[in-house]
């Protein structure tokens, strides 16, 4: 697949909308942005290797390790990658899927959700 920018993120925009209130209620201060691929230094914080795909990728302080002595110093953000996600997609329903189980799995990153609350939440 290959759509516009524009469109793209009005599918994100749409698609969040599809996520449950339980766990889309994390996202109030959550920023989502949307980049075209993973930077080298992204692929590597997320241990992979350059060759390796990476659809998502959630950056801040997780709830679990917060502090009120060391509050976090940049917002939250969680990064959809465009050109991976379109490439793994086939028609206009996988794509929306993909970017739905994507930011599922980032805020599970933020909230600290295991993959069994996740799977019991029908994204495993």
């Amino acid at each position: 697949m290959n759509i516009s920018n524009k469109e793209f993120d009005r599918i994100v925009k749409e698609t969040i909308g599809r996520i449950p209130e339980e766990i889309r209620r994390y996202l109030d201060n959550i920023l989502i942005t949307v980049k075209k691929k993973p930077t080298p230094e992204m692929l590597d914080e997320a241990g992979l290797s350059p060759d390796e795909t990476l659809l998502g990728l959630y950056r801040g302080v997780p709830l679990g390790e917060r502090s009120i002595i060391n509050p976090p110093l940049h917002p939250d953000t969680i990064f959809i990658f465009k050109k991976p996600v379109e490439e793994m997609c086939s028609n206009l329903e996988e794509l929306e899927n993909e970017i739905e189980i994507t930011v599922v799995h980032e805020i599970a990153h933020f909230v600290g959700f295991s993959e069994e609350r996740l799977s019991e939440l029908g994204y495993s």
